[in-house]
């Protein structure tokens, strides 16, 4: 691997403290013209540890993870890695440094033009000087290690199954060997069964390697089963302006005990006040 590929944060994973922030938002907000769906965001990500970010639809998960990566800047506040503000970096240096993050889209997001091999192989022919020999020695390593056949390389994304997909898209996103992995709905649209082996891989990837999970759910189970440490955030609209809007930070086990109605209700899948106000409509 190349060692530009190496540059980014000041050190590696592996040489974090226990409990050093590999990533942190210091006071961010972000709008969307006049509709704020952030405000004043204090949250650091722990390196090594599996943070589940849960809430309702809305309320700004998905944009949180945009931020971390950097794919957009914050309307105020501002995001660190490794304690140093992103803020101010050139593009080219956003672009090396997010070579240290994998990304699992919620639909995968494979190349539709490109088959199996070709869409794992992507990353690495675009920012690495790897050999070809390398490469494919590096495709069928991550294959294996989402539970594929080394026959699924010659597949086009058409003829793979959601759950086959999913795991497609993991092998991509740890193919340049990422300190940070994000996972947007990795179980979204899969059923019980495919979803427990994407929660398997979520936390075998962990115990094979030095890395910092961040997984944005709505999946109970997904919770129960990977998660280290859970932060929860709640929309804006249902908040008064003084309201902080991480309504609960703590472990999978303070968050099923909780006697936050606003989390209990959440995590157990009860409708309770949120049904009254439906009606009222």
């Amino acid at each position: 691997m190349s060692a530009a590929m190496k540059e980014p944060f000041s050190k590696p994973l592996s040489s974090h403290g226990p409990d050093e922030p590999i990533v942190e938002f210091r006071n961010v907000s972000r709008s969307f013209g006049s509709h704020q769906i952030l405000r004043n965001i204090d949250l650091s990500v722990i390196a090594g540890e599996t943070l589940c970010l849960i809430g309702e639809s809305g309320c700004g998960k998905s944009v949180t993870m945009k931020l971390m990566m950097g794919l957009m800047a914050p309307s105020s506040g501002d995001v660190l890695w490794d304690g140093v503000s992103i803020v101010g970096r050139s593009d080219e240096e956003l672009v090396r440094d997010r070579l240290r993050f994998g990304y699992l889209f919620q639909g995968a997001a494979l190349f539709d033009s490109l088959n199996v091999y070709e869409n794992i192989a992507f990353g690495l022919r675009q920012n690495t000087r790897m050999s070809e020999d390398f490469i494919r020695e590096t495709v069928m390593e991550r294959l294996k290690e989402v539970g594929l056949a080394s026959t699924a390389a010659y597949k086009m994304p058409s003829e793979l199954s959601g759950g086959m997909r999913k795991r497609v898209g993991l092998a991509r996103a740890l193919a340049l060997m990422p300190d940070i992995i994000l996972y947007d709905e990795p179980t979204t649209g899969l059923d019980p069964i495919m979803t427990d082996v994407i929660n398997t891989l979520i936390k075998k990837t962990r115990d094979r390697r030095p890395v910092t999970s961040i997984v944005v759910t709505h999946e109970m189970s997904t919770v129960r089963k990977v998660a280290d440490r859970i932060v929860m955030f709640y929309p804006l609209s249902r908040l008064k302006p003084d309201e902080p809007q991480i309504v609960f930070e703590g472990t999978p086990e303070e968050a099923f005990s909780s006697d936050d109605p606003r989390v209990s209700q959440f995590v157990y899948g009860e409708a309770g006040e949120r049904m009254q106000e439906l009606m009222l409509v």
